[in-house]
């Protein structure tokens, strides 16, 4: 028999309930950008074709640990999203708007430039 999800929720301890809680605000704050392309549901091949580069390319920048903004922007609009660049203090969170050019220049032409696992 199946169970609805709330059911076993409600019999859950408040502790457990918590863990869970605190588990899925981490997965939703951050995300490798294998785990972003699988979330949004695209393959590797599909986000390859988006950015009009080849698979073992998008392989190569999914393990990244530096790449250039303009390709993290390319990759992250590809799957639908915008680029926001923010700098995290004690005191709040500041947009850093210097990085607005890679919006307004992709905005001048119809297709962007194809990245490459070089950049």
């Amino acid at each position: 028999m199946t169970k609805n999800f709330n059911s076993l929720r409600e019999k859950m301890r408040p502790e457990s309930l918590a863990r869970a809680h605190a588990k899925a605000q981490q997965y939703k704050e951050q995300m490798a950008l294998d785990e972003l392309r699988e979330a949004r549901q695209l393959t590797q091949e599909s986000l390859a074709k988006i950015l009009g580069i080849k698979q073992a390319a998008v392989s190569k920048m999914e393990r990244r640990a530096d790449m250039y903004l303009s390709t993290l922007h390319s990759i992250i609009k590809a799957m639908g999203g915008e680029l926001r660049i923010e700098a995290v203090f004690p005191e709040g969170t500041v947009e850093i708007n210097q990085f607005h050019d890679l919006r307004k220049s992709e905005a001048h032409h119809e297709h962007p430039a194809p990245c490459t696992a070089a950049d």
